[in-house]
This record gives structure tokens, C-alpha cells and sequence, in this order.
């Protein structure tokens, strides 16, 4: 059911993703432009991540008609398998995006997509695949009228949204809206009374500056930050501005900000055998070349039911940031995960899963 109001007028809002889940959604990679040997590493490593949400809570894949042999035959059993067409894998951003209201009712947005500003020309699968993820759940549908992506937006559930101006007002995404329409639509469809800008996210980033890569909230009042000690490395500089602008910044609720800084991983670079002929993607703008620098990210890190999943990346780094994770999430277990497969598609563990909060479809 395709509803013609504004979640924030219905009293709906996006809650944190540290609040309770009734289950992830994930989609099975399969591209051959975006994932090396057939898709199969990043199979492997997609499964690894799915069978560990689900120890936790329920996981669904959402798997193309072609690949449901494939993932029958890698996944767990406790993941629910269920066929779906989509372009590529990437269900924080083609995936919808769940809110609630004060009686527990779920409702969900149906953002429009264009492949982070046409990243591969092929994306009309992937921009219907919010709207069907809804009518198979029941779930009632708010339509969109302007391209968002869900790794662009991360809440406190309180009121307040942390973006970046390099991906929001990007002209490859809404180039008819000002910032001051964006932040009211941000408003209007989740619920939030205070906008936080970062300039721009990850160096290198091919999403355009993704919030996920650089900063999310770890709950109300503190915000987790990809921090670059080399001054001569480019992500110095944007995550030096990133921390001036937190610790300058209030929330919704009047609070100032806690800002915890997570190493950051590398610099990774793609090697020759990871790299990936792009035919199939003419018209895109992909880069899947020798030597690309990757966008990794400890901040690309899952929250749910019990549990937070992290990247492992980088062994001079992965058990520092780990640590830290521990610490700021103390009643969770901290899952560290080899993903580096997800992050040669171009991005990670949040990147490929969206949260369904708990609760009854209405």
C-alpha cells in the first residue's frame, strides 16, 4: 500500500539502529563488473556476514532468480533465502528504509536510486527493489519523490541526522534542490528536528562522500569518527574538518557531541588480482583497476540484536579499533569479520545490510 502523506506528519521517525530489530535484509552479490572470479569470493564473504547476524536475529537474502542455486549452496540454513531481480547488492541503499511510531506500527520509504549518480547504467532492478522488499513484508510504502541512499543518512533516533554535503548535494543526485528543501525533506520522511553536516566523507569514496564511511552515532550525544593521524594523507584533512564540526555541532536535544576517533585502516589499494574488467559496465563510472585506493572503514560497522559487526581490514589496526568498539558497546558482542571481498565491490558490512525494526506492519 502506497501511502500519499509524510512519515513525520504521521508520527513516524527512523529509529537508531542500536534499537530492536525484527531483521536484516541482504542482497546476494552477483555482478561481474563489480566482483572478481564470478562473484565467488564475495559470495563467501556475504555469507560469513549473514550467518552471523543470524545467530542474532533473523537474516534475510534477497537473491536474483540466476543465483539462487548459488546461495542455497553457500549460506547457513538459518538464513532465509528469498528470490528477488536486483543490479547489484548494496541493501542500505536500493533497500527501503524502515520507521516506527509511538504505538510500534512499521512503515517504510521507498527512496528513489540512481546508482550513486549512474556508478553503472543498469540500475532499474535495484531502483524498484525498495518498493517490493515492502509489499512482500506488508509493510506500508512511502514514496519518495527524490534519489537518497541509506548509507547517505545515520540517526540517534532522538531527532538528530548526520549527512554530508558531498553526497546531499551532490548535483549527480538532486540537482533541483536546495540545501534548505533537503533538510526539510530529511524532516519530512525521518522524523528528525536537526540537520548535522559534515562537509565530506571517506577520501576516494566513489558514493560521494557516504556519512557511513566517516561517522555515525554510537548512541545519543556520541558519534564515532574515522580519524587519519598522517598529515600527509588526504583523509587527514576532511576528518580534522569532520571533528571541528562535530564538537562544534548540538543535537536535536540541546547536547553537545562526544567524538570517538576510529583508526583509520591502510591506505588499501586494489592488487592485480583483484582487479576487474569493467565491459559490462560501459556507460558506468566504475573503477575496478590495479592500484585504486579502496575506501575502508572501521565506522562501516553494524549494530543489532546483541551484536555489532566489524570489518577486520587491516592487522595493524583491526584489534585497536576493535577495542574501542568493545568499549563503547559493552552489553554487545563485537564480531570482527574479514571483508576486505565486500570492500573491492566499494564499500562494507553497513553498506550491505538494512535493519527492519521490531515491530507490526501498519
Amino acid at each position: 500500500m502506497t501511502l500519499l502523506t509524510l512519515p513525520a506528519a504521521d508520527g513516524f521517525r527512523m529509529p537508531a539502529e542500536w534499537e530492536p530489530h525484527a531483521g536484516t535484509y541482504m542482497i546476494w552479490p552477483m555482478r561481474p563488473d563489480n566482483w572478481r572470479a564470478g562473484a565467488v569470493p564475495a559470495q563467501q564473504a556475504f555469507a560469513l556476514v549473514a550467518g552471523a547476524i543470524a545467530r542474532f536475529e533473523p537474516c534475510t537474502m534477497l537473491v536474483p532468480p540466476a543465483g539462487l542455486a548459488s546461495a542455497r549452496a553457500t549460506l547457513l540454513p538459518s538464513v532465509t533465502v528469498v528470490e528477488m531481480a536486483s543490479n547489484d547488492s548494496w541493501c542500505r541503499d536500493s533497500g527501503p528504509t524502515f520507521v516506527t511510531d509511538k504505538g510500534g506500527r512499521v512503515r517504510g520509504i521507498h527512496w528513489d536510486f540512481n546508482a550513486w549518480g549512474a556508478l553503472y547504467p543498469d540500475f532499474e532492478q535495484d531502483r524498484a527493489l525498495g518498493g517490493e522488499v515492502l509489499a512482500r513484508a506488508g509493510v506500508p510504502e512511502y514514496r519518495a519523490p527524490f534519489v537518497l541512499e541509506g548509507g547517505s543518512i545515520h540517526v540517534d533516533g532522538e531527532g538528530t541526522v548526520l549527512t554530508t554535503a558531498e553526497c546531499l548535494l551532490n548535483p549527480n543526485r538532486n540537482p533541483a534542490l536546495s540545501r534548505e528543501e533537503i533538510e526539510r525533506s530529511l524532516r519530512d520522511y525521518l522524523g528528525v528536528s536537526s540537520v548535522i553536516w559534515l562537509e565530506s566523507g571517506l577520501v576516494d569514496d566513489e558514493t560521494s562522500g557516504h556519512i557511513d564511511n566517516i561517522a555515525c552515532f554510537v548512541r545519543p550525544g556520541v558519534v564515532a569518527l574515522t580519524w587519519c593521524e598522517d598529515p600527509a594523507d588526504p583523509q587527514h584533512a576532511i576528518s580534522k574538518d569532520a571533528y571541528e564540526r562535530l564538537t562544534r555541532a548540538r543535537d536535536a536535544q540541546g547536547r553537545t557531541l562526544e567524538v570517538v576517533k576510529l583508526p583509520l585502516p591502510g591506505p588499501l589499494y586494489r592488487t592485480p588480482e583483484e582487479a576487474v574488467a569493467m565491459e559490462v559496465a560501459a556507460g558506468g563510472t566504475m573503477n575496478r583497476g590495479v592500484g585504486e585506493r579502496l575506501g575502508g572503514s572501521y565506522v562501516n560497522y553494524y549494530v543489532g540484536n546483541g551484536f555489532v559487526l566489524m570489518p577486520a581490514l587491516d592487522p595493524r589496526h583491526d584489534e585497536e579499533a576493535r577495542a574501542i568498539l568493545v568499549r563503547l558497546f559493552p552489553d554487545r558482542e563485537v564480531v570482527a569479520l574479514p571483508t576486505r571481498e565486500i570492500l573491492l565491490g566499494g564499500g562494507n558490512i553497513h553498506c550491505i545490510t538494512q535493519q527492519m525494526p521490531a515491530g507490526t506492519p501498519g
